[in-house]
């Protein structure tokens, strides 16, 4: 029996096909254009994910393009191509909003495009993900989530959060400090396991210098009971070890909301570690969906 990656996994089990991502995404692009072609920017070739976009911009049909072949002319967006311009319809962004369009953001970005916000606010163009979008993702959002789901939609969650404290509320903070050593911190600014502190782990006087920060910065932070996820097998020179595992889904949402079958799997590889995030250090594994 294999207990690592094998042909037999396929043989024996009834798995998803999970090659469709790239349609998926086609598709979704298509729904939202409006009017011109699909293009896939990327900040360039330098980025860690420049072969992701290459891919995706290939299997999809889109143009690959970074800020230097797009330009806004009367808040229409249009690619650069020798002497003519076709017209952009629909852009699947890889940049970060605050680097989108330096005239509406952060002004010293040379990796967006200018007045790209302009167009896509007359609704000239579509943007995959749309601005904003990542507030959903704040950690800042977590304790509300249950909250949001009751107020506009009558309805408690199918699945619980992770228990959330926030400082900035006084019973919040009160529980925080009762129970430290059994939480963790988040700082709300900080992404990719950035910012994350465990209470067991710090020493007495780390403890005493970030409860100080804590209250004088009581929104800045969110806590959250510690939760004993899932341990996966990885290999480690060439010896299967269990590490934390978690899945990030895929969803897409367009004419109909589609959920990928299949997803990414990000592991640790630290055995004493929960972060499992790429940019600490983590890996991915293969992501299978069985059909029966």
């Amino acid at each position: 029996m294999c207990r690592i990656s094998c042909p037999l996994t396929f043989r024996e089990n009834a798995i998803y096909d999970n090659r469709n991502y790239a349609d998926l995404l086609k598709d979704t692009m298509n729904y939202v254009n409006t009017g011109g072609i699909n293009v896939i920017l990327t900040p360039g070739r330098y980025n860690a994910a420049f072969f992701e976009h290459s891919y995706l911009a290939e299997k999809t049909g889109a143009v690959l393009a970074s800020s230097n072949d797009l330009t806004v002319d009367n808040d229409i967006v249009y690619l650069d191509c020798g002497n003519k311009k076709q017209r952009v319809g629909a852009i699947y962004r890889r940049i970060s909003d605050e680097y989108l369009d330096p005239m509406a953001f952060l002004e010293e970005s040379v990796i967006g495009v200018p007045n790209l916000y302009s167009a896509y606010k007359k609704g000239n163009v579509a943007i995959l993900n749309a601005p904003g979008n990542g507030v959903a993702d704040d950690k800042g959002i977590y304790y509300f989530v249950p909250k949001m789901v009751k107020y506009y939609l009558g309805e408690d969650c199918i699945t619980n959060n992770a228990p959330t404290y926030l400082p900035f509320y006084e019973e919040d903070m009160k529980y925080v400090l009762d129970n430290f050593d059994k939480l963790v911190l988040k700082d709300v600014a900080e992404a990719g396991g950035y910012g994350v502190v465990f209470g067991s782990s710090m020493t007495a006087a780390e403890k005493e210098k970030f409860i100080a920060m804590l209250k004088s910065e009581p929104r800045r932070f969110i806590a959250q009971e510690v939760i004993d996820f899932l341990d996966l097998d990885i290999l480690d020179n060439g010896k299967p070890v269990p590490r934390k595992a978690d899945l990030r889904a895929f969803v897409l949402s367009g004419k109909d909301v589609n959920v990928w079958k299949s997803g990414l799997t990000r592991f640790s590889r630290n055995p004493d570690s929960f972060i499992v995030n790429s940019s600490q250090g983590g890996g991915f594994k293969d992501t299978w969906v069985l059909s029966q």
